[in-house]
């Protein structure tokens, strides 16, 4: 038994569903070794269905008020979810020499991820469509492929900036829905926030690890990797309250609100 082959498993499966079953598996590692290490391969793409198609950020449908912008929406919402699984298996698997509470984090991270899929999807399922009805974009992976050099480049960029910024702005998501005619929407939204508060407290505590283990300073580095993947400096308004329940730093959300101060 190895985790890094079930999660490896898990990353290239393209059924959903059985995606679903086989991360939700891995939660027997808690109690057991993570088991042998395995080959490191590139992940172009992970698996998926054959349905979504996965188009550019520009091409993917356009989601207004109306009842199915709001459908598509929650559909858009579902297939982050299910990156969010793929991201979390890259993290258990692509990096193998992390201490052993990492793995049992991202493995929580990963099995949390698929309950959000799988109550986004069975949501779309109960107002008669499903995952896949609509095209997607993919751009949430590519930041896996660009970080696939650096576990500390990982923890900065995926749950630091991605998953941060799902904080940031689920709340005027939730406004959205709230007195809408997808109430249960409101709740989903509710159970996915509180648990993303802990994935971005994951990813700080081992950003933080890996700083303290190599000698460099957090947000200088943060910084330099922000400068070297996004090119930009990252886009407000950030959730401050949210940001510090997730183990933010004062310093760091300082850096957020003017980056060119550093």
């Amino acid at each position: 038994m190895s985790l890094f082959k079930d999660s490896y498993s898990a990353l290239i499966c393209n059924d959903a569903d059985e995606k679903v079953y086989l991360t939700n598996q891995l939660i027997k590692y808690q109690k057991k070794d993570t088991g042998p290490l395995c080959e490191v391969k590139k992940m172009p793409s992970p698996g998926h269905p054959i349905k979504p198609k996965l188009v550019s950020f520009s091409g993917a449908p356009k989601r207004d008020k109306s009842d199915l912008g709001m459908i598509k929406n929650i559909h858009a919402i579902c297939h982050i979810e299910f990156n969010a699984i793929n991201l979390a298996l890259d993290a258990i698997y692509r990096f193998q020499e992390m201490p052993h509470q990492y793995y049992l984090d991202w493995v929580k991270v990963a099995t949390e991820e698929s309950y959000h899929f799988s109550l986004l999807k069975k949501y779309l399922e109960e107002l008669g469509y499903h995952y896949g009805d609509f095209d997607a974009h993919n751009g949430l992976w590519q930041m896996s492929v660009d970080t696939d050099y650096d576990v500390l480049a990982r923890m900065a960029l995926v749950p630091r900036v991605l998953e941060a910024r799902g904080l940031d702005v689920t709340p005027s998501i939730r406004k959205k829905f709230s007195g809408s005619k997808f109430p249960r929407m409101v709740e989903i939204l509710d159970i996915i926030f509180e648990d993303e508060i802990g994935h971005v407290k994951i990813g700080n505590y081992w950003y933080r690890y890996l700083c303290n283990k190599r000698g460099i300073d957090l947000v200088q580095t943060f910084d330099e990797l922000i400068k070297k993947h996004i090119g930009s400096s990252l886009r407000g308004p950030f959730n401050t309250e949210a940001r510090l329940l997730s183990d933010f730093s004062r310093d760091e959300l300082k850096y957020l609100e003017n980056p060119e101060r550093i």
